[in-house]
């Protein structure tokens, strides 16, 4: 099973990076977590620079895609290069997540016209704009579609990737990981409790 987080230029290093190290704590085979971009190399709103793993193409065809956040999420949706390549991403056949402003990505591929979505307060008003409605809270999904808004809900779509495209155990124990030490159950508790309701029964029976 393979993971794509799409990462651009000004992107937010805890949007990409706290998912990719949860995700990563998956040690199954065939389980792998693809930084990827529509650049060899993106560098983050606070100058940190890193190499995308793969191109937009390969990310399109990942079974689960996150759409990260950033700072030039706007210019990123005024892009025909890189919107025209991400028009292959389909929740027909894959998960799609977007992460704080991810969601506005998705919103302008059409993918959330009749599913509301969850945000950040800075990206709010531009996802409504297009006609989205924005839910005050910090994760929400519907099928194969999951939005997240704040830079910390990021693990809560880790949760639900892993829960979707493994299971639930696996998804506790990879935020019990991360967790800190004396609230790992209070951590563990939380992202359940936040994403366990869109699961479908059999995914939460464990």
């Amino acid at each position: 099973m393979h993971t794509a987080i799409l990462t651009f230029e000004g992107y937010n290093e805890l949007d990409s990076l706290i998912a990719l190290g949860i995700l990563n704590r998956v040690k199954k085979p065939g389980w792998r977590v693809s930084i990827a971009g529509p650049t060899p190399r993106v560098r983050s709103m606070n100058g940190v620079t890193i190499d995308a793993m793969i191109d937009l193409d390969e990310a399109c065809t990942a079974d689960a895609v996150i759409v990260g956040s950033g700072s030039m999420t706007r210019e990123v949706v005024e892009n025909p290069e890189i919107m025209n390549a991400l028009r292959l991403l389909d929740p027909a056949r894959q998960l799609l997540a977007g992460q704080c402003s991810g969601a506005l990505v998705l919103a302008k591929l059409g993918l959330l016209a009749d599913v509301p979505a969850c945000t950040d307060l800075t990206t709010k008003p531009w996802v409504i704009a297009a006609g989205v409605e924005v839910l005050n809270q910090p994760f929400f999904a519907r099928g194969n579609l999951a939005t997240a808004g704040g830079c910390l809900a990021s693990t809560y779509l880790a949760t639900w990737v892993i829960a979707r495209l493994h299971n639930l155990d696996d998804a506790k124990e990879a935020m019990h990981y991360v967790a800190p030490v004396g609230e790992k159950e209070e951590y563990v508790e939380r992202a359940l409790r936040n994403v366990t309701p869109y699961l479908e029964p059999a995914l939460t029976a464990s």
